[in-house]
């Protein structure tokens, strides 16, 4: 049942911090939010993995597959504008329920189809169920954590995308070549399920009175009825929200460039087998998982040591975008297959560094009733950038038949996104 929110109070000592049963349930959610990322990435990394597969077996083209790949982001960009309000309206518990189980289904489904238009119906679909995930994950770690420590588990729920990514290409891959792509998509479809039983079982909502002690001493949140007079269609009255939106999608495209086309990259440019590409692909997603930890970590650390909370967020996004771009931009130059894996690698460390900074830096701008609002209207930024990757990739390599405009086009958004963040995201949004 949802608890009534109440504002913080200073009575309590800032030092309290939740113990005991309250400590254990909220890792225990944290714990079932990075096993529902990892699901939740594995249902759309299947389609990047039988990419080549797919393709020979319909006769599609380069530009058709880039259409197919990015059917999926779309309508979960679109989707996650009316997802963040129906978070802060209907609660977490709900909604991530009704997307576990609706995503897991048409990712079964998908492994029956038989035309272009049915799949990419269900990639559509597949879309529009995931969007409630993340932003009730940052909706979470703002209530069950304080500003100080949120950055380290809503990083967490992110290196999830991470374990999927780097565990997607080697076990896809063996999914793929022992049952055949159907196989591979039904599978992984049935995964949430089981799943979707635990959340429902064991989350709940934090009580007014662990919420104070979790948030002691805070003194500049927003009042409860400040926060509720707000509307949603408040935070695009603020230049913050739109450099938010535009930092994302640029630094979201590069990473998508890898999670859709990175296969085909390195089976077609490097000249990997299927089998060797499974194992060769989940380099750079290990990295990546460390990459969200150490940019979490960094966060919190900084704002632990005073740094102001937004100043903490940005450093690791701003840092880890730049860096980013300086790996990526000369992949396609390089003449050496273990230089061209080496720069991937730590080029998508980097890229990993802002994500869950990205999504803290959600809580710490938007008022207290709008944080999934905000942080849905961010993510659909991002997964703009992320549609756009799949169909602008198809183009140039059908274009040119090179990856080297896609590197080169990923290095300078990196950067436009390092831009956006560091100049033009500086204060916390009010509602007057």
């Amino acid at each position: 049942m949802k608890s009534a929110t109440s504002p913080y109070t200073d009575s309590v000592n800032e030092s309290v911090i939740p113990a005991g049963n309250i400590g254990r349930l909220r890792w225990g959610i944290i714990l079932i939010l990075l096993l529902g990322a990892v699901v939740n990435y594995l249902d759309r990394a299947n389609l990047s993995i039988a990419n080549t597969t797919i393709a020979a077996e319909f006769g599609f083209s380069q530009t058709e597959m880039g259409m197919l790949l990015s059917a999926f982001l779309w309508p979960y960009a679109l989707a996650n504008l009316p997802a963040g309000w129906l978070v802060d309206r209907f609660g977490p518990r709900r909604m991530f329920s009704c997307a576990l189980g609706l995503w897991s289904g048409f990712t079964v489904l998908a492994a029956f189809v038989n035309s272009y238009t049915f799949f990419y119906g269900l990639r559509m679909m597949l879309g529009i169920s995931e969007s409630p995930f993340f932003t009730s994950g940052i909706k979470i770690t703002h209530r069950w954590f304080g500003k100080n420590e949120r950055g380290l588990p809503t990083s967490i729920i992110n290196t999830g995308s991470q374990i999927a990514n780097a565990i997607a290409p080697p076990i896809l891959t063996v999914l793929l070549l022992s049952f055949g792509w159907r196989g591979m998509f039904a599978a992984i479809g049935l995964l949430g399920f089981p799943l979707l039983l635990a959340w429902i079982k064991f989350y709940r909502d934090p009580t007014a009175r662990e919420e104070a002690l979790i948030h002691a001493g805070i003194r500049n949140t927003p009042s409860s009825s400040e926060s509720q007079q707000a509307n949603w269609g408040s935070l695009f009255k603020h230049s913050t929200t739109w450099f938010m939106v535009l930092g994302n999608f640029s630094i979201m495209f590069t990473i998508w460039v890898y999670l859709t086309w990175l296969p085909s990259y390195l089976e077609k440019s490097l000249g990997f087998s299927l089998k060797a590409t499974g194992w060769i692909a989940s380099i750079p997603f290990l990295a990546g998982i460390l990459g969200v930890l150490v940019g979490g970590m960094l966060s919190d650390r900084l704002t632990r040591r005073g740094v102001k909370a937004i100043t903490s967020r940005k450093i690791p996004i701003v840092l880890g975008a730049a860096l980013a771009a300086c790996f990526v931009a000369p992949i396609p130059f390089v003449n050496s297959t273990p230089m061209a894996i080496t720069l991937l690698t730590v080029g998508y460390f980097f890229s990993q560094m802002p994500q869950g900074a990205i999504w803290t830096l959600a809580t710490d701008i938007a008022p207290k009733a709008q944080v999934a609002s905000l942080g849905s209207i961010q993510n659909f930024g991002g997964f703009l950038g992320a549609a756009t990757a799949p169909i602008v990739t198809g183009i140039i390599l059908d274009t040119t038949g090179k990856f080297t405009n896609v590197f080169l086009l990923g290095a300078a958004l990196l950067m436009l996104g390092a831009l956006s963040f560091g100049l033009f995201v500086r204060n916390p949004i009010t509602n007057k």
